[in-house]
């Protein structure tokens, strides 16, 4: 499968604008399991045989809405005055020169990381620009990485996309103990709908090879939409066992998106739309039922990025500091959200 629809990341020509109305300017550093369009610069839906490296640079206009991605018309102007622009694409050739420049960002960001796994239905530039609003919206101080695995990038791609998951989970495992090698002393991960079953599968190897928290290194994991079969989390929660840190599960029984899942995989019920809540807390996770809770999405499959309130709540949980202890409050208030509190 080719598209190079990738390339939609980088616009024509760039309307320019006073650094005043900029929001923000964020790098995110990826890997990725797609392969390298023509220009060798982004990526498009095909698989690579290889895990691939970049950073993209992402402005942030100053008239960003919390919880919105505010994106240009593909082919159009970038003008980031309006809307979220990528000003620059570094591919790296090889991983050394992708850890030397994560690994230098990270230091100077204080030791911490974030990854994001997107999920189903999801393009090269999607990706970046949701992980972008991720790290823009929380406030979130460490090195933003973006984890993207080759989905098709539309909704008859299902299949395709549930297998490129399945190929890209030892990639994924990789991607973290390269992470963990960068210098990071706390990675945080942040997984959405089909990229929490890649999450979990890396989770499940890295306790396979008892590394289970990288070395210590690991800190808050969050898993919202899980687009994962209950009795296949189940066996993956038991090989992992009772997490050390917070599991945040964010689960809504009106995500359509999961529902439709749930019919194409011979209606069984997906995590993120299971209506047993003490069940799930069973396994050691947190869970946190955003039912009542609006989106901007009407399939209310992305309320966990896209809700103001919770965004940001989010955000001042994975910016508190190594002190676990003193961050419960932080965590209750995410909980009481979910209760309509």
């Amino acid at each position: 499968m080719t598209n190079d629809n990738a390339t939609d990341l980088i616009g024509t020509a760039a309307v320019p604008v006073p650094v005043s109305e900029i929001a923000g300017n964020h790098s995110i550093f990826v890997a990725t399991t797609r392969e390298a369009s023509a220009d060798a610069k982004v990526f498009n839906n095909s698989r690579s045989p290889k895990l691939n490296f970049a950073r993209v640079n992402v402005t942030v206009p100053k008239a960003h809405e919390t919880g919105q991605i505010e994106r240009n018309k593909p082919g159009k102007a970038d003008d980031p005055l309006k809307f979220f622009t990528a000003t620059e694409v570094v591919a790296y050739e090889a991983q050394p020169q992708f850890s030397s420049a994560l690994s230098a960002d990270i230091a100077a960001r204080g030791g911490r990381a974030m990854i994001f796994i997107h999920g189903y239905n999801t393009s090269f530039d999607s990706a970046v620009y949701r992980a972008t609003q991720i790290a823009h919206d929380s406030g979130y101080p460490g090195t933003p990485v973006l984890f993207s695995w080759a989905s098709g990038g539309t909704t008859k791609d299902y299949v395709y996309d549930r297998e490129s998951a399945s190929v890209a989970r030892d990639q994924l495992e990789a991607t973290l103990r390269l992470l963990a090698q960068s210098g990071a002393r706390r990675i945080d991960i942040v997984a959405h709908s089909m990229g929490t079953w890649v999450t979990m599968e890396a989770l499940r190897q890295l306790a396979l090879s008892r590394d289970r928290d990288l070395g210590g290194k690991l800190g808050d994991v969050v898993l919202a939409s899980p687009d994962i079969d209950f009795d296949v989390f189940k066996s993956q929660m038991r090989r992992y066992g009772k997490p050390d840190r917070p599991f945040f599960l964010m689960i809504s029984a009106d995500d359509r998106a999961l529902k439709l899942s749930g019919i194409i995989a011979g209606n069984r019920p997906r995590v993120g739309g299971y209506g047993n809540q003490a069940e799930l807390a069973e396994l050691g996770v947190i869970v946190v039922d955003l039912s009542q809770e609006k989106s901007a999405d009407r399939l209310n499959h992305t309320k966990f990025a896209d809700n103001p309130t919770l965004v940001r709540l989010l955000g001042q949980r994975l910016r508190e500091d190594d002190g676990y202890a003193s961050d419960r409050e932080v965590t209750d208030r995410i909980t009481a959200l979910g209760q309509g509190s």
